[in-house]
């Protein structure tokens, strides 16, 4: 099998090794599988899309007239190009909302000439007009037909006009006509929104968690790095963000770390200019994740306070590194942390949050760490949840001129498996 792998990034941060990952278990089974890419190394694996000057004015051009994906048509014809020689049987669509893609072009390309097409959920945007994550704007637009949106100056933003309206419509024309179509999300709770979304007649939709990379992220002896940045002896609360912002819970974390003034909070990520508590420690953000894991493992705590989370990737590399998680009960957060394997406290509930960090300090690490482990290293399996894909991939195949009305889903109580049902 033949597989193209698009997405805005290769093997950096969250879904550029989530690519590589699979192209690479992929590769080890006999198959081939390259990356399209906007931004990442150079690889002879994959193949780059358009340059950074054009990403730049794709950005420019979608904040001038509120549309993104609208622009980059050269770049995207020229990897129509490459994908005409390179013949794949499946095209996986990742993130494309980085501008450095023309939509329509490389859509109905895939749509004419009857490509087996998957697209995973990383977040909401491929069925909303703009955005990726609307639950704490308390918006439902997208069930309909976005327009008015309350996110305008979020996420991409458009400087003038609102065409969110008119970006929904013609993603719904876009997806609809791709006959063989599947909608993969990485969590239940992003896979049931999808359900009410415009993609609910995909031929397949139905979930296939993330994963962990069990070779690195797993427990391991941390006090050489303990003692280095002067924790040895100190409870550590974990944090792990690309950028802070409120979003990601900063404001939390502040009076967090400000009511356990002896505990030591750990943030690896980019932080804002903004005055922090003496006893949080900043760690710029790290595409090394050999030192990634070092501070999972490090950690007597993780805590993912987002409210947005289509997975949280971090909480279950916490896991497999035998640290125990708090989350906040939201989207995809409580799913992923069974009572064995950490707390799951409601929303800036402050009270909640210090007393679940107390219970978890008082049972002790090694109450936790066993479960933690089995749990991540079986539930988010790389090599399970990857051959879940390959499947995917081969029914997709096998429908070539079935009926589109036809479609295999999996029901909330028979996740991961597929289900075969008419709609």
């Amino acid at each position: 099998m033949r597989i193209l792998h698009i997405n805005a990034i290769h093997e950096q941060k969250s879904t550029g090794r989530i690519c590589k990952e699979m192209s690479e278990v992929a590769r080890s089974q006999g198959h081939e599988s390259l990356v399209a890419y906007a931004t990442g190394p150079d690889t002879v694996l994959g193949y780059r899309i358009g340059s950074h000057a054009d990403q730049k004015r794709h950005a420019l051009l979608s904040r001038l007239s509120g549309k993104q994906g609208y622009f980059s048509k050269t770049a995207t014809e020229d990897l129509i190009r490459f994908m005409e020689s390179y013949e794949p049987d499946v095209v996986h669509l990742h993130n494309l909302h980085s501008n450095y893609l023309h939509l329509e072009t490389l859509l109905t390309w895939l749509a004419v000439h009857d490509i087996p097409t998957v697209l995973t959920l990383h977040d909401c945007w491929f069925y909303t007009g703009k955005c990726m994550h609307y639950t704490q704007a308390g918006c439902d637009r997208w069930l309909e037909g976005c327009g008015s949106c309350p996110q305008l100056k979020e996420d991409n933003p458009s400087w003038f006009f609102d065409r969110t309206a008119e970006m929904w419509r013609d993603k719904k024309r876009w997806f609809e006509a791709i006959p063989r179509l599947a909608v993969i999300g990485v969590s239940d709770w992003i896979t049931i929104e999808a359900r009410f979304s415009f993609l609910q007649r995909a031929m397949i939709l139905r979930r296939i968690y993330n994963w962990v990379d069990p070779d690195v992220f797993h427990p391991r002896d941390t006090r050489p790095t303990r003692k280095e940045i002067g924790i040895e002896n100190t409870f550590v609360l974990l944090g792990v963000a690309s950028s802070w912002d409120d979003s990601k819970g900063l404001a939390d974390w502040i009076d967090l770390a400000r009511r356990l003034p002896d505990d030591r909070v750990l943030l690896v990520g980019a932080m804002p200019n903004r005055s922090l508590p003496s006893n949080v420690h900043v760690i710029p953000a790290t595409s090394d994740v050999e030192e990634l894991a070092t501070y999972y493992a490090l950690a007597d705590v993780f805590l993912n306070l987002s409210e947005e989370e289509s997975f949280g990737k971090v909480t279950v590399e916490a896991l497999a590194s035998g640290t125990p998680a708090i989350v906040y009960d939201a989207t995809a957060n409580p799913e992923l942390v069974p009572d064995r394997c950490g707390r799951v406290v409601t929303p800036h509930d402050l009270d909640a949050l210090v007393q679940a960090v107390t219970s978890i300090r008082q049972a002790g690490g090694e109450a936790f760490r066993e479960a933690c482990v089995a749990h991540a290293h079986g539930t988010f399996s790389m090599l399970d949840r990857v051959s879940d894909y390959l499947n995917v991939y081969t029914q997709l195949q096998e429908m070539k001129g079935r009926d589109s009305q036809w479609r295999v889903h999996s029901s909330p109580s028979s996740f991961p498996s597929i289900t075969d049902q008419t709609i």
